[in-house]
C-alpha cells in the first residue's frame, strides 16, 4: 500500500488521555507498516477551552511514549481563512447556501422536535429561499446543501458498512455568522489538504462520518478509509473515567511505568494478534492491521498493565531502569523521601543493587520504594513491620553481630552470609531470627532484597553504622 498518510488529531482542552495515547499508537502503527507518515494536527479551534500547557502536555505524552509524528505539527485555527475558502467555493457552485434562520426560529424547531421525541433537525426552509428576502441585520450562515435523498455510505473497517438514510441528516452548517468554520468543514478541509488516506479514531466519531463524507462528496474529494475503534471501557463495563484510571499519559510516567511497556498494553487493548502478549516495537509494526481490530470496547485492567510492565522491567538492563527513576525523580521523590537527583555514588549503588530490586517490583515508583535503603538517612525510620523485629533480644544480637562483622578482612556476599550463619548457630538461632531484624535494622522495611546484597551494596561502613544507630 502506497503513501498511506494517517494523523493524530487531538483537541487540547486538556491532557493527552489513554483513550487518546492508543487512537495516535494505532495511527503511528498504521503508517509505520506500510512505510507511510502519521500527522499530527492539533484542533485548537475552541478558543475558549484550548490552552497552550494542554498543546504542550500533548506533545509531552506522545514524546514520551515513543510516537514522533510526521512534518511539522498543523494547527487547525491557523487555517480559518482556508477553511472559509472552501466553504464560498462550495457557495458559489450552488452545493451550500446562505441560511438566515433566527435563533427564535432555531429554537422552535428544537422545541417542536423535542415534543415528538425525535432529534433536532433543520428543516430547510432557506434552502431555496432567495437570500434577498432576509433582513438586512441578520448575518447567515453557510449551510451544506445535503442530498436528501439515497443513502450516505461508510465502509468502515472496523465496524463495518455503515448506512445513513440522507433523509435523517439535515443541512450542516460549515460557517457560522462570525465567519468561523465549523469543526465538521475545518476537519474534513484539513484532511483533504494533509493529504491523509486513513482516518483512525474513536467510535465516538462515527456519526461524524456521514457529515464528513457528504462534504468530501460536495468538494469532489476522495473520501479517505475510516475506521473507527471502539472506545476503552474500565473493569466493570461502564465508559472508562477518572476512577477507573482514565489519568493522562502523563500520569503513567509518574506511576512508573515504562513508555514501552504501556505501548505494548495499549496495542493490545481491542486488537489482538493470535494469543501474542508481548511485542517488540518491530513485532507491532510488522504485525498491526485494521482487521486485526474488535467491536467490542475494550476493558483497562491496571493489573494486567502491571504485569507487563514487571516484564519490561525485569528484561531492561540495570543503567537503563536506574536512568528510568531518574526521570521521573523530579515528580515523585518527595513523597519518597528520595532524593530530586542521585550523585555519582548513590547512583553506582542504585545500579548494584538493581539485580536484586527489579525482580519483585511492578513499577519503577514500586523499585524506588524498594531502593530506600540506598538512600534513607541516618538513623532509619523502621515501619511498623520492621519495628515489630526489632525487639530487645533482637537490638542486643544485633550488637553482639556488629561486632563480629567489624572483624571481617572480606565484604563479600559469601563472607557476610557465612559470617551471620555462624552468629546464628553460636546463638541458637535459625538463620531467619537473626536475617529477619538484620533486615530490618539495615532497610528500615520488613522485606527487601537479599539481605547479604544489601549488606555488599551500602558497605560495611554504613552496615556498621546502621547497626550502631539500634543501640540509640
Amino acid at each position: 500500500m502506497s503513501n498511506v498518510v494517517t494523523r493524530f488529531a487531538p483537541s487540547p482542552t486538556g491532557f493527552l488521555h489513554i483513550g487518546g495515547g492508543r487512537t495516535a499508537l494505532f495511527n503511528w502503527l498504521y503508517a509505520k507498516r506500510f512505510g507511510g507518515k502519521m500527522m499530527l494536527r492539533i484542533e485548537d479551534t475552541d478558543r475558549e477551552r484550548s490552552t497552550d500547557a494542554a498543546i504542550a502536555a500533548i506533545i509531552d505524552g506522545l514524546q514520551w511514549l515513543g510516537l514522533e509524528w510526521d512534518g511539522d505539527i498543523v494547527y487547525q485555527f491557523s487555517r480559518a481563512a482556508r477553511h472559509r475558502e472552501v466553504a464560498e467555493k462550495l457557495l458559489a457552485e450552488g452545493k451550500a447556501y446562505y441560511c438566515y434562520a433566527t435563533p427564535q426560529e432555531l429554537e422552535e424547531m428544537r422545541e417542536k422536535a423535542r415534543a415528538e421525541g425525535r432529534p433536532m433537525r433543520y428543516d430547510g426552509r432557506w434552502r431555496d429561499r432567495d437570500p434577498k428576502e432576509a433582513p438586512d441585520s441578520l448575518k447567515p450562515v453557510i449551510r451544506l446543501k445535503a442530498p436528501q435523498e439515497g443513502e450516505t455510505i461508510v465502509n468502515d473497517q472496523v465496524q463495518g458498512r455503515v448506512v445513513w438514510q440522507n433523509k435523517d441528516l439535515d443541512d450542516l452548517v460549515l460557517l457560522r455568522s462570525d465567519g468561523t468554520p465549523t469543526y465538521m468543514l475545518a476537519v474534513v478541509v484539513d484532511d483533504h489538504d494533509m493529504s491523509v488516506t486513513h482516518i483512525i479514531r474513536g467510535d465516538d466519531h462515527l456519526t461524524n462520518a456521514a457529515r464528513q463524507t457528504q462534504i468530501y462528496q460536495a468538494a469532489g474529494w476522495d473520501v479517505p478509509v475510516m475506521a473507527h475503534i471502539p472506545l476503552i471501557h474500565g473493569p466493570d463495563g461502564a465508559k472508562l473515567s477518572k476512577r477507573h484510571g482514565a489519568l493522562g499519559v502523563e500520569a503513567y510516567r509518574a506511576l512508573g511505568y515504562l513508555p514501552a511497556a504501556l505501548r505494548n498494553y495499549l496495542v493490545r487493548l481491542g486488537w489482538s494478534h493470535g494469543d501474542q502478549e508481548f511485542f517488540s516495537t518491530e513485532e507491532m509494526i510488522a504485525a498491526f492491521n485494521l482487521d486485526g481490530i474488535g467491536r467490542s470496547p475494550a476493558r483497562f485492567d491496571f493489573a494486567k498493565l502491571e504485569n507487563i510492565n514487571g516484564h519490561y522491567m525485569r528484561a531492561a538492563s540495570d543503567a537503563d531502569l536506574v536512568a528510568a527513576i531518574e526521570t521521573i525523580l523530579p515528580e515523585v521523590a518527595q513523597a519518597h523521601g528520595a532524593p530530586l537527583a542521585l550523585d555519582p555514588a548513590l547512583r553506582a549503588k542504585f545500579i548494584a543493587a538493581m539485580p536484586g530490586l527489579k525482580e519483585r517490583a511492578k513499577t519503577l515508583v514500586e523499585l524506588l520504594d524498594s531502593a530506600y535503603y540506598l538512600y534513607a538517612t541516618r538513623p532509619l525510620k523502621p515501619d511498623a513491620k520492621a519495628e515489630s523485629l526489632l525487639d530487645e533480644t533482637a537490638r542486643k544480637r544485633m550488637a553482639a553481630l556488629a561486632d563480629i562483622l567489624k572483624t571481617l578482612p572480606e565484604w563479600t556476599i559469601e563472607a557476610t552470609e557465612a559470617a551471620v550463619r555462624s552468629f546464628a548457630e553460636a546463638e541458637g538461632a535459625k538463620l531467619g531470627q537473626i536475617a529477619q531484624p538484620l533486615r530490618a535494622a539495615l532497610t528500615g522495611r520488613g522485606t527487601s532484597p537479599p539481605i547479604f546484597d544489601v549488606m555488599v551494596v551500602i558497605g560495611k561502613e554504613e552496615t556498621l553504622a546502621r547497626l550502631a544507630d539500634l543501640a540509640l
